[in-house]
């Protein structure tokens, strides 16, 4: 991944990670997963870890620690009411973003 693209997920990597959550629950490593697959393939497992503590911290996600067959019991991650209000507000912001930056490569800016 470039600088650039760097950057721009760091802005965007909360609200990628509460829309996998708003489809199911999961826990950190699960997550991490999706994001590969999905092909943004340098984030670091760190990272998801760091993002999902924040989102306890602000009360945007309830967390259930589930039996593990290997290790402590997983913190299993959902979105709850909170977090799926602050994720609505980022699709708006996005889609506000999306619109003008479309504007501005065609030539309307």
């Amino acid at each position: 991944m470039g600088k650039q693209m760097t950057e721009m997920l760091k802005g965007t990597l909360e609200g990628i990670v509460l829309a996998i959550l708003s489809a199911r629950s999961a826990y950190g490593y699960e997550i991490t997963v999706r994001l590969r697959e999905m092909g943004f393939t340098d984030i670091a497992e760190g990272t998801v870890y760091a993002l999902l503590v924040r989102f306890e911290l602000r009360g945007l996600v309830d967390v259930e620690k589930v039996p593990s067959e290997k290790g402590p019991p997983r913190k299993v991650y959902s979105l709850n009411e909170q977090g799926q209000a602050y994720l609505e507000e980022f699709w708006r912001t996005w889609s506000f973003l999306t619109e003008r930056l479309e504007q501005l490569h065609k030539g309307g800016g």
